[in-house]
């Protein structure tokens, strides 16, 4: 794919509505400078949100991926399968936020539970490492995860999976 020339044709079909990379943005839930990387090529859009493109421009989904205008008709069946990749993607980033959401009421109960501890003159015992270290790993976690690595690791842990 060439995300330069998809960035242009998102950019074209911007201006045939007649509309400004702030209303685009509006329309997509967005910022604008989102828009601006889509249409410079330096980004994509996320699938689900070139779905509903596809469908607010009235040209095919394949049209947008490939950066230009066709007249062959896109195949049904291959729009759905797009459409439930993009379904199990958003399922699939929603099961990680709430994860992540997990961890950080652990690692805030831990802070709360450890000052309490330091106020009550007991955080020099067992429970009080206990709560320093989930505060360290939860955020060790939180870290990782919100970085550019986290596909990453995803990926190499399915890897090991799968090889056991």
């Amino acid at each position: 794919m060439d995300q330069i020339k998809i960035g242009a044709f998102i950019k074209e079909l911007r201006k045939e509505k007649g509309f400004t990379q702030e209303q685009l943005s509006e329309q997509f839930n967005v910022s604008r400078r989102t828009v601006s990387r889509w249409e410079t090529g330096s980004n994509l859009p996320e699938l689900d949100i070139l779905i509903e493109m596809a469908d607010y421009y009235e040209v095919e989904l394949r049209e947008l991926l490939n950066g230009e205008r066709k007249s062959e008709g896109v195949n049904r069946e291959l729009q759905e399968t797009v459409l439930k990749v993009a379904e199990y993607s958003n399922e699939d980033k929603l099961k990680i936020t709430k994860r992540m959401h997990l961890l950080f009421i652990g690692g805030v109960f831990a802070a709360i539970l450890y000052l309490i501890l330091i106020f009550t003159d007991r955080a020099d015992n067992f429970l009080g490492g206990l709560c320093i270290g989930i505060q360290l790993g939860m955020m060790i976690v939180g870290v990782v995860m919100t970085s550019k690595y986290a596909a990453k690791i995803k990926a190499y842990k399915m890897r090991i999976l799968n090889k056991r």
